[in-house]
């Protein structure tokens, strides 16, 4: 078996990423990949891996959806009490990675994380389809539970409550990764991949651009 796992093997061959094509600054270059990617109707593009870790460095990954991007940073919603909310509040980084395989493309992004602003965050709760602003009230999420039907208990207790209109709860909401750096992955022949990285400059807001060993 760990010989069939290591012989699988793919050679990328699709695109190139040389340093005279990029954009200036790290979103920008993002944006663009973005839309070859959305382009491509990859399915759900948005899917992102989110590692955070504990104060004293224990690291945590799952798969959440990016909500947004814009040159503050790259937004995603949850809850502020479950696994991954607990660790942001005592270590306020994260890592994220996308992985385009359609288009033999990663992008990893590291920074600082905060909460988004609670208007910003009640304007995206209000636009979710009614099932899941009742979920967000329902799950008491990365809490062990008994058993499924406690979901449904509370699905059907808060589907009451809120009959007139479902509010945000106030444990949940949006953050933001505030990117430091940002690498830009092309798969290439023979392993020979090129990368790309963004360092953000303190004091003067700008990129600097190296190109990274494979």
């Amino acid at each position: 078996m760990n010989e069939q796992i290591a012989a699988l093997r793919k050679d990328y061959r699709l695109k190139t990423l040389n340093e005279e094509d990029v954009a200036t600054t790290a979103i920008q270059q993002f944006g663009r990949w973005w839309e070859e990617a959305v382009a491509s109707q990859i399915d759900e593009v948005n899917a992102m891996t989110l590692a955070t870790a504990t104060a004293d460095g224990i690291p945590s990954a799952r798969i959440v959806l990016l909500k947004s991007f814009d040159a503050t940073g790259f937004t995603f919603f949850t809850n502020y009490h479950s696994a991954k909310g607990k660790m942001l509040e005592e270590n306020a980084k994260a890592a994220l990675v996308f992985f385009w395989k359609e288009l033999e493309r990663q992008v990893r992004i590291e920074g600082d994380v905060v909460k988004l602003n609670p208007e910003d965050s009640d304007a995206y709760f209000h636009s979710r389809p009614a099932g899941s602003r009742i979920g967000a009230w329902a799950s008491p999420q990365s809490q062990v539970i008994p058993n499924r039907h406690i979901l449904e208990e509370n699905v059907e207790k808060y589907v009451a409550q809120f009959k007139e209109g479902i509010p945000r709860p106030p444990h949940w909401g949006g953050y933001v990764v505030k990117p430091s750096k940002v690498e830009f992955w092309q798969g290439r022949s023979n392993r020979l991949h090129d990368r790309i990285l963004y360092t953000l400059q303190a004091g003067n807001n700008t990129w600097k651009i190296e190109r990274l060993a494979p």
